[in-house]
């Protein structure tokens, strides 16, 4: 398997650290960009070095490289992701502003057909915002905004970061043990909903 993973400058870098820490150790082929304000970002919000996060990925490229192979169709992957994905790279993928690789190899990607996970860290959303993420949703791209879910009773933030990246690697088919699954009402207490 093969995937494209994009990080952008929204808030929330953990979470594609995170995702790229996770198939580091699986035998995914993995392609990064991360953007200048990703890389700003990285040192900002976390502990972690530019370096360390091109580390964890089998391929690295330039944000400006549109020589790349992830530039073409012809190459051929399993699906790409932008985690976080900021509404500036979102509005240029929805309206095919190829200026940079990432946005590149978004529109390459709905253009063959293939999985587009955008995981949009942004609120609150204006009509404009929620107008482009439909037309992005209408080309075919997924719109995984991260919200964090609670019926697993996460203990720490990194239970929801992985809740969060877990779920998207079920939306590019990766599986993973990153998170509980909901199975249920039944398969949870009433003592542990407190009701």
């Amino acid at each position: 398997m093969r995937i494209v993973v994009a990080l952008t400058g929204a808030s929330g870098q953990i979470y594609g650290i995170r995702l790229l820490e996770y198939l580091s150790k699986t035998d995914i082929e993995t392609h990064l960009v991360i953007s200048p304000a990703a890389k700003e970002n990285i040192e900002i919000e976390t502990e972690y070095s530019v370096e360390y996060v091109e580390s964890l990925a089998d391929f690295c490229y330039d944000y400006m490289d549109f020589t790349a192979p992830i530039a073409s169709g012809s190459f051929k992957h399993d699906g790409m992701i932008v985690i976080p994905c900021s509404i500036k790279t979102a509005s240029a993928i929805a309206n095919s502003l190829n200026y940079n690789l990432i946005i590149r190899a978004a529109d390459v990607t709905l253009k063959e057909r293939r999985k587009l996970v955008l995981v949009v860290r942004e609120t609150p959303l204006h009509s404009g915002h929620l107008r482009m993420l439909a037309k992005l949703s209408d080309l075919g791209a997924i719109v995984y905004p991260p919200v964090p879910a609670f019926y697993s009773k996460p203990k720490s933030l990194d239970d929801i970061v992985n809740h969060t990246v877990g779920r998207a690697l079920d939306l590019l088919g990766v599986e993973n043990n990153l998170y509980k699954p909901w199975m249920g009402r039944e398969s949870i207490s009433e003592k542990e909903f407190n009701l």
